[in-house]
Parts: structure tokens; C-alpha cells; sequence
């Protein structure tokens, strides 16, 4: 193979780093698909504070061929003494200089409430689609833009993104350093929120006067190769909120989507042969994965559960190609949501909310579904088209993984860990990942070389979609300007079973569907249900481990109260870790993911408090809406049976899109 490097990428290409308050401790994103997740304990520090999350960006060399020669670090970096190639004799002194730029556009953006690629958006009022903030004038004193930074050499000082301001006020974003080997390390914000004028919080998304410490942007580098320049394939940096559930993926991914962008295009190619092991069983694994952090997904695809695709006797059934589980592999996969036959019906899989979600159910995207090469490689399977033999070798650890290998590792490592559920608007990034005029090549942002232009007082699905629109060239900070403003609201409001008082009756469950629970849990095995559930003397193991706790029960039943308890106090909640049981019989999973105990003043709520999220439209145009609620409770508590303490009852803004301002 040709040694001769004629371009250079960085990787990933989309990095996802995480906020955190821990002052002193942060910790790496996942880099591999086949990593496995830290011990218990290991995402907050001593001090009950949640560890950043640090994304970590490394530079392949190609030759002209497009062959990867070896990854370039600071062993072959920053050596007055030039370095000769063994082979050729050439110099090969390697000079690397990295740069970011971070910034947050959240409050100068548009008002999120649907997707605007969604047929549903055009039935969205025009303050819909206005402006956030919409009375400053000065818009540039709303974006907190801190400018590029630079940094160079191995395990540097460094570098903070702490110019920034919002509004006259400094709002710290993060910091760049390296590695002992020179690759660059993105930290972002320590997940503070606040306001400028003192404004209250009233909604998932669109909080006027606040602001936030996610950012995103782009991620650059200049490397000379014995005094030559090298061109550069740049990357870009997310940096979102923190992951509740690190050990659970989602059914369909960020890279799913992405990767099905580029299928669909013609830029990628789907698999030659669907194998069981790489395309089938990690979508099914990741529905019995979700019973860790949703009791409904718990009780139909968790341990022993009636569709627990884990269990070895299924596990054999649904690997055999055969006529034996023909009809059962059929039977799955006419499960799937197929959304010309299933509209706004909740019942096919999997059960998790879409873009179009609101209450009651209107649009047939109320529901997610699997990316259409997920779907495709489902349909292979179920038809017996399929290889039961890997055709890839698992690396958990990149840096052990052919060197060739390790770029594909790390684009999947980052992406397979966020979420591509409802774009409503999601948790990292929302609905204008989906369109391919984002990239300048598969998984590669575009960066804007220009100034943006101004998109005028309202951003309508035509302008937002057109030629001339945001969906092309990229700003600093402009994938996570339509994210919820502050994330904390949205995270507080990204619940399961929502409902209103006509839709509750013996079919209603208050587990399903749900939001985002591979990151923002729903319902948690407790640290002391599971004590019961590890010791072998304990009686009643059987229903500790049943047993759920609603992960936000430490919230207000109070909505805006609620707010403001997770804008404070978001790193008390607690982190579903990986717990080994020790029981030896088999009576339970040999991993049992577990919540942290949550921290003060979340540690005393009973477990059912805000299970049962009841959605009241008459409350927001009430003069007396505590009024209004508590009668709905009332109400919903006599005849149904519920507990009262169980019931958060609002007016839910994030599931009424298309009503009128008041």
C-alpha cells in the first residue's frame, strides 16, 4: 500500500460532547459501538456532580487511493528533528494545529413547536414560527459566540471558550485540551441555565429571557507533513445534555438516520448480506434494553417478558433462517409501525412518540418509525434472507482495531449514542439532520464559509426548506439553535403516557408511548429495590424487581414549578448504571441496570409521583388554572382509581402545536 499521505480527516465527524457541573472530573464519549459503559458510580464525581462528557477527535492520513495510512498524532508531531520514512527516505516531520468554535444561538433563533419538514407545520399559526425574543432588537447581543480557538501539541494547557455573552452576561461554553498523544478534546458548559431579566419558565421549549451552555460547532485543523500542507477534512462538535441512561441505546439512532440519509441518495450502499449478529439483533436487543429505563417496554420486551428477544431459547428462534420460525420472524416484523396502514394507532412498534406528537392524535406521524433501511433490513430477515454469521469483528477498544477500521468505529461510536427518536425537538439535534443539503459527504457537516443570512421575523417551512434557506452551510452554533431553550425544560417535560381526561379508561397506560427514555428515563429499578432483588434471602424479589420508580419523581406536580426544580437541580437526579447481580440462579439478568441514588432535594419523593401526566387544555385559558388542575384531579382520581399523588396535571404546551396563542 502506497505510505504517501495525501489527505487528512478528522473523526468523528460529528462528535457529541455532554454538560456537567463536576468541577474537576470529566470522562470520554462512547468512541466505539462495541464499548461497553463505565462501573457504577463512575459519572459523577465525589461530590454528586455529573462528569462532562468529552468529545475526542483524532487525524487519520489517506493516500491518493483513499486507503487510511495510519492515524497522526503527537508521536510524529512537533519534532524539530525531522523524521524520515524508513521506506522512502522522505521527511515526515508532522506539525498540528487544532481549532473549534463553539457558540449557542439558541435565544436569536426561531421558536420551535413542530419540525418544519412535517407536513403538519403548515397548519402552524404564524407566531408559530416567529422569532425568539422577539423585542430585542440588538439580535447579535441574544448569541453568544466566544470566536475560534486554537490549540497544539500534546496534553496542552487549556483553552477556554469563556468571552461569550447573552444579553451583557458571560456565559461560560466549554474549553478545548489534548490528549497525551495530541488528539483534541471538546468539553462543553457545566449545564448552566439562567435568565436576564427574570422570566419565568412555562414551557418545554421556547422560554423567552433565558438562556443556556450547549453550543455546537465546527472542528478544523491545519497539518503540515515535511513542510508540506495537507488538506484537511474538517468535523463538527455538538455538545448537548447530559445522558441519564449511558448504558441504553435507542431503536433508532443518530447514525441509523444519518446512514439511511445516504443510503437513500445513492452516496452509501446498504449491506450486500443482512447478518443476524451486525443489523438485526442490535435492533431488537435495544427494545429489551429499554425496559432498564420504561416499565411499559418492561413488561412485553423485558426479562421473561412475553417478547423478550434476549431470552436463549428466543434468541436460537429468531437467529434460525429456516421455515421452523418463519412465521414468528414474519410476525415481528409486521409489528413495526408502517405508517400508510397505521396512521395515528399506537399499538405497532416500537412505542415511542414522532414528530408530529400531539394530544389529542391528529397526524400519522404521532408515532416514530424505524428508518427505512432499518425497515429494509427487517423485511430481509423476516423473509430468511439473512446470514447468521458476523461479517464484522467486534473492537471495543478502538485504538486495538485495524487502523483501516477505526474511522467507521468512531463515526458510529458517537452517533449510535444519540438519539434520532422525536424530532420534537429531540435531545442533541433535531429534524434538519435528515436532509442531506447538511453535509458536504456522508456524516460530514457543511461548513458556511460566509455571513448567514437574515431569514427575516418568521421562518416558514418554505423559507426554512429552500435554496436560500438554513439547511445548508453551517454556522457555529447552528444545529442546537432549535433545540429547547433552556434543555432543562424539555428534558423535564419529555415524559411517557401523556393523556387528557377524555382519552383515560381501562385502555390507557401511564407507561406508554414515551418520549426519549434511552436518555431521559422514564421509570427506574431503584438502588433499594435492587438490594432486595440481589439477596437471595429476601422473600419478595419478585416484586422489588417489578417494582419501578418514576425517574423525575423528585419534580413538582406543579409544571412551572417543575421547570425551575430541573433548571436547579438537574444533576441530583440519577444515572441508570450497569449493576452486576450476584444472586447466582439465574432468577434474575446477569447485568441489571440500576438508578443512582438521586441527590437532595430529589431523594425523599415517593415513587409514583408524576407517573401519571395528565394533560389539561381548559387550564390555558383559565384566570384560575390551579383551579381548573385540581379539579381535573379530582376528577380523574375518583373515577379511575389513581392516587392523587401520582397525578401532574398542566397544559402541556409541547402537545397542543396548532392552538392559538391567547
Amino acid at each position: 500500500m502506497d505510505q504517501t499521505i495525501t489527505r487528512v480527516a478528522i473523526y468523528p465527524p460529528i462528535g457529541i460532547a455532554r454538560v456537567g457541573n463536576s468541577e474537576t472530573d470529566f470522562l470520554y464519549g462512547p468512541e466505539s459501538p462495541d464499548q461497553g459503559t463505565l462501573e457504577a458510580g463512575q459519572y459523577k464525581d465525589a461530590n454528586g456532580a455529573i462528569k462532562r462528557q468529552a468529545a475526542r477527535f483524532r487525524l487519520y492520513g489517506y493516500n491518493a487511493a483513499g486507503q487510511v495510512v495510519r492515524e497522526i498524532t503527537a508521536s510524529t508531531a512537533g519534532d524539530k528533528k525531522a523524521r524520515r520514512d524508513r521506506t522512502t527516505g522522505r521527511d515526515q516531520t508532522t506539525h498540528i494545529v487544532w481549532s473549534a468554535h463553539l457558540a449557542n444561538q439558541k435565544s436569536a433563533w426561531y421558536r420551535f413547536n413542530l419540525a418544519l419538514d412535517i407536513p403538519d407545520a403548515a397548519r402552524l399559526a404564524p407566531e408559530k414560527l416567529g422569532l425568539r425574543n422577539p423585542a430585542v432588537t440588538d439580535r447579535r447581543s441574544l448569541i453568544n459566540d466566544p470566536g475560534r480557538q486554537t490549540i497544539s501539541g500534546p496534553s496542552a494547557q487549556p483553552v477556554r471558550f469563556e468571552s461569550g455573552t447573552v444579553m451583557g452576561q458571560p456565559v461560560y461554553l466549554g474549553e478545548l485540551r489534548t490528549d497525551a498523544a495530541g488528539r483534541l478534546l471538546v468539553l462543553g458548559g457545566r449545564g448552566s441555565s439562567g435568565t436576564w431579566d427574570t422570566s419565568a419558565l412555562h414551557t418545554f421549549g421556547n422560554n423567552d429571557g433565558w438562556y443556556d451552555d450547549t453550543s455546537d460547532g465546527p472542528i478544523t485543523a491545519e497539518v503540515t507533513i515535511g513542510g508540506k500542507d495537507v488538506p484537511v477534512d474538517p468535523a463538527w462538535v455538538v455538545v448537548a445534555p447530559p445522558d441519564y441512561a449511558p448504558a441504553v441505546k435507542t431503536v433508532r439512532t443518530l447514525h441509523d438516520l444519518i446512514y439511511d440519509v445516504f443510503v437513500r441518495n445513492g452516496q452509501l450502499r446498504r449491506p450486500d448480506v443482512v447478518s443476524f449478529p451486525d443489523h438485526i439483533e442490535p435492533i431488537l436487543r435495544r427494545f429489551c434494553d429499554l425496559q432498564w429505563v420504561n416499565h411499559g417496554f418492561a413488561a412485553q420486551f423485558g426479562w421473561r417478558g412475553p417478547h423478550h428477544f434476549m431470552g436463549p431459547e428466543m434468541s436460537e428462534r429468531l437467529a434460525d433462517p429456516g421455515h421452523t420460525s418463519s412465521e414468528l420472524r414474519r410476525q415481528i416484523y409486521a409489528a413495526m409501525r408502517y405508517r400508510p396502514r397505521d396512521g395515528a394507532s399506537p399499538q405497532p412498534w416500537p412505542w415511542i412518540y414522532g414528530d408530529g406528537m400531539a394530544v389529542p392524535a391528529a397526524s400519522e406521524l404521532q408515532h416514530m418509525a424505524l428508518s427505512p433501511t432499518q425497515d429494509w433490513m427487517l423485511q430481509q430477515w423476516a423473509a430468511g434472507e439473512f446470514d447468521v454469521k458476523s461479517q464484522r469483528t467486534a473492537y471495543p477498544d478502538v485504538d486495538k482495531a485495524p487502523v483501516a477500521e477505526q474511522p467507521d468505529l468512531l463515526t458510529r461510536g458517537a452517533l449510535d449514542s444519540a438519539l434520532a427518536d422525536a424530532f420534537h425537538p429531540g435531545c442533541e439535534v433535531t429534524w434538519p439532520i435528515r436532509h442531506d443539503t447538511m453535509y458536504m459527504a456522508p456524516f460530514r457537516i457543511r461548513h458556511r464559509a460566509d455571513s448567514e443570512p437574515d431569514y427575516g421575523p418568521r421562518l416558514t417551512p418554505d423559507r426554512a426548506l429552500s435554496a436560500y434557506g438554513p439547511l445548508y452551510g453551517q454556522v457555529p452554533g447552528g444545529l442546537t439553535r432549535w433545540m429547547a431553550v433552556p434543555w432543562q425544560t424539555d428534558t423535564a417535560s419529555c415524559r411517557s403516557g401523556y393523556e387528557h381526561t377524555k382519552g383515560l379508561g381501562p385502555r390507557y397506560t401511564p407507561y406508554l408511548p414515551t418520549f426519549w427514555p434511552a436518555r431521559v428515563p422514564n421509570h427506574v429499578l431503584t438502588e433499594e429495590d435492587f438490594a432486595i432483588v440481589n439477596d437471595t434471602g429476601k422473600p419478595d424479589r419478585d416484586s422489588a424487581f417489578e417494582r419501578r420508580g418514576v425517574w423525575i419523581r423528585g419534580l413538582s406536580a406543579n409544571y412551572p414549578e417543575a421547570l425551575k426544580q430541573m433548571v436547579d437541580h438537574w444533576y441530583a437526579l440519577g444515572i441508570v448504571e450497569a449493576r452486576p447481580y450476584t444472586g447466582g440462579d439465574g432468577k434474575f439478568p446477569d447485568t441489571v441496570l440500576v438508578e443512582s441514588r438521586p441527590g437532595s432535594p430529589f431523594d425523599k419523593a415517593p415513587l409514583n409521583r408524576n407517573l401519571i401526566n395528565l394533560h389539561v387544555p381548559e387550564a390555558a385559558g383559565s384566570s384560575a388554572p390551579g383551579d381548573v388542575l385540581g379539579k381535573a384531579i379530582d376528577a380523574v382520581a375518583r373515577k379511575y382509581g389513581f392516587a392523587k399523588e401520582s397525578i401532574a396535571a398542566a397544559y402541556y404546551e409541547k402537545l397542543e402545536p396548532h392552538r392559538e396563542e391567547q
